[in-house]
């Protein structure tokens, strides 16, 4: 056990955020770097070393909290860094963007705030690249099988790393023009900056993972052809198709899914454009979704200058403390103000401190989150570009949305971006249809237990067999499906499989 009074004597700190004046004028990370260092151990010292540690169920990786909590404890970083490598491939991404579930499941979270888990975490994994501990691991001798993983987000590359220290011979198959999948062009800079993926990447490289950008499987290659190329294949090719909004006024300029808006701020930042082709300078933005897509569409609208953001969320706003419908360890609904939505309460001047002069006039057009509505149609100026939007309120009855009448309104909308989720893997690339791929009742890719689809030797992992959902169970869901491909290819494994497919986290 680390601190056997941590519990008792230290309250919860977290990482320290730099100004919102200062960090919405650049795309770098919005901590102020190094603030975690001075506190950590103490932090982790705060774990209770429990005898039935429910944060172990709360992450799908199944991380060894406990364990590596101790070391950073007593500042023994390598340890640490072993201990966490031991179950997850990528702490660094976890340890930034995972909503940590793990803390949800905290039990000192019964009844005091909990671990700063993920703070822990990514102190650890810093610290690791800081002091050189995280090095290339190629193989002690090669199997003679090759497999072709298709798809560079986090289970790609989970799967794509586990293959190859098994010793196959992996390609990475992406088809945009760099690696990385959604972390690279889905996640904006200052949540992630990607330098962070530039250097998981040439471990992977230095280990003999090989990579191939700018190939869709379906459109460039034959995904049949691919198929007899290679012993195996793990598609890991994400629900990448956005929900849409079919409402009148959608076709009007200006009215763009998310994934369209946020890949083109993100290739300002690879230097790929000088200004991005859709963007939220001068505007009033308006952001249909209440996740962390939408915080990021936020985020990067404040940081292009945008005049006013909103957020619209049909859900009821959820409360801040846990429902009794929703007890400990489960991942429970509550409100959350991300540093995007802090960043619009600064700005617009709804939050004490409010810095002069950024933001609009007024607060009235609509500024911040909105909840319990729902968009009925866009309204455009005579050259087809989206100016206004008009919303009524819901209310929820037998957990359907109805709409309150008399209580439509309108906003301000020259830029909307809607982020209201995916709804499963693209088919338009013909990707499933040269495999010959079923697809279970919500259209992801069916597959078995091993993680194995209908066509023999084909696997799938992540987002395209389990749907929509968070980067923990992607990275999870790589290493799983890894063995069930060594397996096949080899006839046994010794690879971990921390979840099965059909695992879901404990929510409500």
């Amino acid at each position: 056990m680390a601190d056997p009074k941590g519990f008792l004597t230290t309250g919860r700190e977290v990482a320290e955020t730099r100004p919102v004046g200062e960090r919405v004028k650049d795309w770098n990370e919005v901590y102020v770097p190094g603030s975690l260092l001075p506190i950590i151990s103490k932090q982790a010292g705060r774990c209770m070393d429990c005898g039935i540690p429910f944060c172990h169920q709360g992450c799908p990786l199944g991380n060894l909290i406990p364990e590596w909590n101790d070391y950073a404890y007593r500042e023994d970083w390598t340890a640490a860094s072993e201990r966490l490598h031991a179950t997850n491939n990528f702490p660094e991404f976890t340890g930034r963007l995972c909503p940590a579930p793990c803390e949800s499941a905290c039990v000192l979270g019964i009844n005091q705030p909990a671990v700063t888990i993920k703070n822990v975490e990514v102190s650890i994994i810093d610290q690791a690249w800081d002091r050189g501990d995280v090095t290339p691991q190629p193989p002690e001798r090669l199997s003679g099988k090759t497999v072709a993983v298709i798809g560079s987000g986090p289970a790609g590359l989970a799967a794509a790393q586990q293959l190859t220290r098994a010793g196959h011979t992996v390609a990475v198959y992406e088809r945009a023009d760099r690696i990385g999948g959604l972390l690279r062009y889905g996640i904006p800079e200052f949540k992630m900056e990607k330098s962070h993926i530039n250097r998981r990447i040439e471990q992977m490289r230095a280990e003999g993972t090989k990579f191939r950008t700018e190939v869709e499987v379906g459109t460039d290659v034959d995904a049949a052809k691919l198929r007899r190329r290679y012993d195996a294949v793990v598609i890991a090719a994400g629900a990448t198709v956005s929900r849409d909004l079919p409402v009148p006024g959608r076709e009007l300029n200006g009215v763009h899914f998310a994934m369209e808006y946020l890949p083109l701020a993100n290739k300002v930042q690879e230097g790929d454009l000088t200004v991005s082709p859709i963007t939220a300078e001068g505007k009033h933005v308006v952001v249909i979704g209440g996740g962390d897509t939408g915080a990021d569409c936020v985020g990067t609208a404040h940081r292009q200058g945008a005049l006013s953001v909103t957020q619209l969320e049909i859900m009821p706003r959820p409360g801040e403390d846990r429902n009794a419908n929703q007890p400990w360890p489960t991942f429970p609904m509550l409100y959350k103000v991300t540093s995007a939505h802090e960043e619009t309460e600064v700005l617009a001047g709804l939050k004490e401190g409010a810095e002069p002069g950024q933001g609009p006039s007024s607060p009235k057009a609509g500024e911040g989150r909105i909840y319990s509505v729902s968009t009925t149609h866009f309204e455009g100026d005579e050259e087809g570009n989206v100016q206004s939007l008009h919303l009524i309120e819901v209310e929820f009855k037998d957990g359907k949305p109805a709409q309150k009448p008399g209580t439509e309104r309108t906003i301000p909308a020259q830029l909307v971006t809607l982020a209201m989720g995916f709804t499963g893997t693209d088919q338009a690339n013909g990707l499933v249809q040269q495999f010959g791929l079923d697809l279970d009742a919500r259209g992801n890719v069916a597959r078995d237990d091993d993680y194995a689809t209908n066509v023999n030797g084909v696997f799938v992992a992540g987002d395209a067999g389990r749907g929509q959902s968070l980067i923990v169970w992607a990275i999870a869901e790589g290493r799983s499906a890894a063995r069930g491909v060594d397996r096949f290819l080899t006839g046994a494994s010794a690879l971990p499989a921390p979840i099965r497919p059909t695992d879901r986290s404990m929510t409500v």
